[in-house]
């Protein structure tokens, strides 16, 4: 009988271990319009992550520059409020965003959305 009670413990907490409360760190895909969407009716962070050079040829109008590449945990933070703002991330054709929108949820921030790439933004650039 003891030896069956140790079993079931040991069992328990083997469970208890593989079942974890780790919250896995993601990003929302969302379209365009929802993007366009979220621009107009609420602040938003407009994250352009591609390079100096490409963000100077055309950027979408209250984007912010943090090139995919630069993105650590001071970057960040120099250009997003809060861990809990809602950050709007694009590229050229949404490759980058994709990676700096996992990086971003991977450092803590929880509202970000990724919306592909500037060349299919059907919406106003500032050149």
């Amino acid at each position: 009988m003891k030896h069956m009670i140790s079993l079931i413990l040991v069992m328990l907490l083997a469970l208890t271990g593989c079942g974890g409360t780790e919250v896995e760190n993601t990003y929302q895909q969302i379209s365009q319009e929802e993007a366009k969407t979220m621009m107009d009716t609420q602040e938003v962070v407009i994250l352009d992550v591609r390079e100096q050079d490409e963000f100077d040829a055309a950027h979408i109008p209250d984007a912010v520059l943090l090139p995919v590449g630069t993105i650590s945990q001071e970057t960040a933070a120099s250009v997003i409020p809060s861990y809990d703002s809602v950050v709007l991330v694009y590229c050229r054709s949404g490759n980058r965003s994709k990676t700096a929108s996992s990086a971003l949820a991977e450092l803590g921030y929880t509202n970000i959305y990724e919306f592909g790439g500037i060349s299919t933004w059907p919406y106003e650039v500032e050149e």
